[in-house]
């Protein structure tokens, strides 16, 4: 998909690398075809008002909703789902199972250490997409459909303090991973075409993503 006009320079940059990502991975693993090209990944402290990022992304993408407990949890997460239903745009939640049943998500994103749950999660909700947080010191984790490999480039929020893997390391990860892998980690507009031929199924970002589709 090509995005219409109204977008700006950077929102098309991101998208670009993203689906050029998506198609290249697609073209060798029928697993990489089924999922999003891009993800926007919330937090509470950089992405107050999620939906509103949300609502302008295009079909093809997806939200990944960090709660982190929030007393508003359910509300915030309806909001996501209104801007997101009927426009092919994907909505998985962080890890709560029963957040993501209340809001009718599409699916559930795993950090690393509670990627164990995946298989429960499968037998209970087949149809959901699972992803897993990945940070490449241990051995991909299995039993989802994707993973998110972080940080590629130097990071802020809670990567801020984790070194970077640069594009080398990180293609070599993908390569090793079973699973299609997404790029996350300090990935900007004009960073995110680096990642070509890497062998990513697409980019995660928070606030680049926020700042680009306004």
């Amino acid at each position: 998909m090509i995005l219409p006009a109204g977008y700006s320079d950077d929102a098309r940059a991101l998208w670009n690398a993203a689906t050029a990502l998506n198609r290249a991975a697609a073209a060798v693993s029928p697993a990489a075809a089924a999922l999003p090209a891009m993800l926007f990944i919330t937090d509470p402290d950089r992405t107050p008002r999620p939906w509103e990022t949300a609502a302008r992304l295009p079909a093809g993408s997806a939200v990944i909703y960090r709660a982190f407990g929030a007393s508003d949890a359910v509300e915030t997460g309806h909001r996501l789902r209104e801007a997101t239903a009927d426009r092919g745009v994907k909505l998985l939640v962080g890890l709560d199972p029963d957040l993501a049943e209340a809001i009718d998500a599409d699916g559930l994103h795993l950090p690393e250490r509670a990627v164990e749950q995946a298989a429960r999660v499968r037998s209970d909700r087949p149809g959901w997409i699972l992803a897993a947080a990945w940070h490449g010191s241990s051995s991909a984790p299995e039993g989802v459909n994707a993973l998110i490999l972080s940080p590629v480039f130097p990071a802020g929020g809670a990567s801020a303090g984790k070194p970077a893997l640069g594009v080398p390391a990180f293609e070599q990860h993908v390569k090793a991973a079973r699973l299609p892998v997404y790029a996350l980690g300090g990935v900007t507009p004009e960073n995110a075409a680096t990642l070509a031929h890497t062998g990513a199924c697409g980019l995660a970002a928070v606030s680049a993503i926020q700042s680009a589709f306004r």
